[in-house]
C-alpha cells in the first residue's frame, strides 16, 4: 500500500466543520486526484498528510485567523458606489462595487452588506468564515505514485472546499433579509395543479447525489418511526434496511405517490394552495423534504405546520440541490447564492420558531456517474444541501 509522500496522489475527502450563533455546519468536498508535488494545501495539511495510508483520517483545528486572517471589518461607503439594490444581510459581488482599493469589475468574491441608513452601505469584505474557528477531517482514498509531468495547473483544493460556506450564517445574530420585495413570486403563477397533472417519473438528481441524500437521511429515520415525506414523488430517498412503521406522502400528482413503494399513505394535497397540513397534532417522529423547497410561496406557514405535526423532539429535515423547474421556482431563490439558499432554508427554520439544534450540510465534489444522462456535459455529481432543526421540547 503506497504512503503519501511529495511526489503522490491521492484522492481526499474534506470535511469542514464550524458553528456560528445559530446552528452546526458540516461542509464536505471530494476532492479527486489531489496532487502533493503541484496543488496548493496549507502547510499544515500538507505535514499532516505526508507518511499516511489510504484509508487513514486526519483531524486539524485552525482557530480564528489562520486561514483567512481576522477580516477586513465593516467598511461604511457611499450608497453610489453600488450598482445594485441592496438588502441587510445579503452577500454580492464585489466586481458591483467601484472606486475602492484592489476592487474591478470581474471580482466575483463576494461582501455582505450588513448595515443600509442615511445614503451610505456598511459592508464586510471580509472571508465568510473569517471569524470563525473550524475544523477540518481528512478522510484519505486511494494513494498513487503520480507520473511524470510537465505543466499543468495547480488546484486551491482548500479554496474549492470554502468557497461558499459561511455564507448561510445570519450576520451577528440579525435576521438576513431575505423578504422585503416579491420573494415568493414565480415566472408562473398558474395553479400547480395544471404543472404538475402528468406524472414526471423521472429522478430529479443523479445516482450520486441521491444516495448522498440517502446516507442523510439515515442519520434521522430509525425503526418504528412515523415519517412524513413533504411535496413526495415518486421516490422518497429513505434507505434499505430501515423500517419506519409508516410512510405517509403529501405530493401534487397521486400517479407519482402510488409509484413510490416506500409510502403507506398518500395524500394529494398543494401546500401552495393550503399550506395547512391535514394532520394530527404531534402525529410524526421525523419529516422529510426533497428537492422541493425552493417551489414553496408560503414557506413560512408550512414550517409551522410541519413543527405542529411533528412530536416533540421530531426532526425536520430539507434537502436540495442546484436544479429546478424554472417556471415554477420562487423569485428569491434563482436570485441568490446557493450557500445563501442554505441561509434561506435556515431562515424559516429561525423565523417560524419552535426549532432548535439547528445543523446544515453540503456535500460537493463527487464525480458524477458515467451513465448519467449528463455525464458528458458535467463532471461532477449535483451538489447536496441541507438544513434541519428539531421541534422543542416544550
Amino acid at each position: 500500500m503506497n504512503v503519501i509522500d511529495s511526489n503522490s496522489k491521492a484522492d481526499i475527502v474534506f470535511q469542514l466543520q464550524w458553528q456560528s450563533r445559530e446552528a452546526s455546519h458540516t461542509e464536505c468536498y471530494a476532492a479527486g486526484d489531489v496532487n502533493l508535488w503541484r496543488d496548493w494545501l496549507p502547510e499544515s495539511v500538507r505535514e499532516a498528510l505526508m507518511g499516511r495510508r489510504a484509508l487513514d483520517k486526519v483531524s486539524l483545528d485552525f482557530p480564528v485567523g489562520v486561514l483567512f486572517g481576522n477580516g477586513k471589518g465593516p467598511e461604511t461607503i457611499d450608497r453610489r458606489r453600488f450598482s445594485m439594490e441592496a438588502r441587510r444581510g445579503r452577500f454580492y459581488p464585489q466586481g458591483r462595487l467601484s472606486g475602492l482599493p484592489g476592487v474591478f469589475p470581474q471580482n466575483r468574491q463576494p461582501f455582505r452588506c450588513v448595515g443600509i441608513e442615511n445614503g451610505h452601505l456598511t459592508v464586510d469584505r471580509s472571508h465568510p468564515l473569517a471569524r470563525h474557528p473550524m475544523t477540518l477531517d481528512i478522510t484519505l482514498g486511494p494513494v498513487s505514485v503520480k507520473t511524470y509531468e510537465r505543466g499543468g495547473s495547480s488546484v486551491d483544493w482548500i479554496g474549492l472546499l470554502t468557497d461558499g460556506p459561511g455564507m448561510q450564517a445570519r450576520w451577528q445574530g440579525q435576521p438576513t433579509d431575505f423578504f422585503n420585495g416579491d420573494p415568493f413570486a414565480r415566472d408562473d403563477d398558474r395553479s400547480d395543479h395544471r404543472f404538475y397533472h402528468h406524472p414526471r417519473l423521472v429522478h430529479h438528481l443523479d445516482r450520486t447525489a441521491r444516495e448522498m441524500v440517502t446516507e442523510l437521511y439515515r442519520r434521522f429515520v430509525q425503526e418504528g418511526m412515523q415519517v412524513l415525506d413533504l411535496m413526495s414523488s415518486w421516490a422518497s430517498h429513505l434507505p434499505d434496511g430501515v423500517k419506519p412503521s409508516g410512510v405517509t406522502g403529501l405530493g401534487m400528482n397521486l400517479t407519482e405517490l402510488e409509484h413510490n413503494p416506500a409510502l403507506t399513505e398518500r395524500r394529494v394535497h398543494d401546500l401552495n394552495a393550503n399550506p395547512s397540513l391535514p394532520f394530527a397534532d404531534a402525529q410524526f417522529d421525523v419529516a422529510i423534504c426533497t428537492v422541493s423547497v425552493e417551489y414553496l410561496i408560503h414557506p413560512l406557514d408550512m414550517f409551522a405546520e410541519v413543527r405542529r405535526v411533528l412530536k416533540p423532539g421530531g426532526a425536520f429535515i430539507v434537502t436540495f440541490s442546484n436544479r429546478w423547474f424554472p417556471p415554477k421556482v420562487i423569485r428569491v431563490w434563482e436570485r441568490i447564492h446557493e450557500f445563501e439558499r442554505v441561509g434561506l432554508v435556515m431562515e424559516y427554520f429561525l423565523r417560524c420558531g419552535g426549532f432548535d439544534q439547528l445543523g446544515t450540510y453540503s456535500m460537493r465534489g463527487l464525480p458524477r456517474p458515467q451513465t448519467d444522462k449528463y455525464a458528458g456535459e458535467l463532471v461532477l455529481s449535483d451538489p447536496i444541501y441541507a438544513v434541519w432543526g428539531y421541534r422543542r421540547q416544550n
